[in-house]
């Protein structure tokens, strides 16, 4: 059976001014999140699934119905402020959804294999696709399995400011021990990757970092038996911060959470591609010449789906 890719669609786009996950960005007019369906089909996912809002689903179900045709099959489901586990409920005033592992939750009733999860804005590249699918096909993995696609640290810098990464640190059989949040990242013109630390008393000094360190790029691999899992544990999130306005929960907590409290392992899978995506409208130009020369070296056709 064929894996299924999950694509969280959710997000507004505030910050870019749009619908990013919808911006057409490829010389074909293909959005990120198409270059993503692409290589994953040819490394063996099969169904696609759409984690969007109710707002703005019908423009998205339009759209994905015209373009994709019968190339793939592929469903959606809405993340909504109010789809969380009883008794909870949204506290008046909030608008945000709840993060990318509630995210993972809303899906348990489309997926049924084992399965991977990304951002619909993020270029994740061939190879983590097809590092991710080898996982998910393997026929041994014990119950509680996942996996990371980790990224050089080197092949996700942004040329257009220091950035956040999720530095990752494995054991000697190549399992996450932990994700440690790293800010200001930035390239030097000496070619030192630096970040940016904070100490308890405030003070902050810069820390050189590896440049094959390896980061969380939000591209993971689960079994469905993540599924009751992510049920309890976004339930004791709310718990503590249902009243919250703007506290989410996110997969590397999940996966975290789930490590520590030995109910399964995630095996760090070393990938070569090279990350790039949109935060801010000011990034569109970067990304649409990048895409411009992988179709000119002729990495992709053009377009994507005829």
């Amino acid at each position: 059976m064929q894996p299924t890719l999950i694509i969280m669609a959710a997000g507004m786009g505030s910050r870019y001014g749009g619908l990013k996950q919808l911006d057409r960005l490829g010389p074909g007019g293909d959005t990120i999140m198409d270059y993503s369906i692409y290589d994953a089909l040819r490394a063996g996912f099969g169904k696609i699934v759409f984690v969007i809002r109710k707002d703005f689903q019908t423009e998205f179900e339009q759209i994905c119905a015209s373009r994709y045709g019968k190339h793939f099959p592929f469903e959606f489901v809405t993340q909504e402020l109010d789809g969380i586990p009883p008794p909870y409920t949204p506290p008046a005033g909030r608008t945000k959804p709840w993060g990318t592992g509630h995210a993972l939750l809303v899906t348990s009733e489309k997926v049924n294999t084992p399965f991977g999860i990304i951002n619909a804005d993020d270029f994740y590249g061939k190879d983590a696709f097809h590092v991710l699918a080898g996982f998910l096909n393997r026929n041994d993995l014990p119950p509680g399995s996942c996996a990371m696609a980790g990224y050089r640290l080197e092949n996700t810098l942004s040329p257009s400011g220091p950035v956040s990464r999720g530095i990752c640190t494995r054991n000697n059989r190549g399992f996450l021990v932990d994700i440690v949040e790293r800010l200001g990242i930035r390239k030097e013109s000496d070619g030192r990757i630096l970040c940016t630390a904070t100490h308890e008393d405030g003070t902050q000094e810069d820390l050189e970092l590896a440049a094959n360190a390896l980061c969380s790029m939000n591209c993971w691999g689960f079994l469905p038996d993540i599924y009751p899992k992510a049920k309890r544990l976004v339930a004791q999130f709310l718990q503590e911060h249902q009243n919250d306005l703007v506290s989410e929960y996110h997969l590397p907590t999940l996966v975290n959470d789930t490590i520590q409290s030995e109910n399964g392992t995630c095996r760090v899978l070393e990938t070569t591609a090279r990350w790039f995506g949109v935060t801010y409208r000011e990034d569109r130009p970067g990304v649409v010449a990048q895409l411009e020369a992988l179709h000119t070296s002729g990495n992709y056709p053009t377009p994507l789906f005829p």
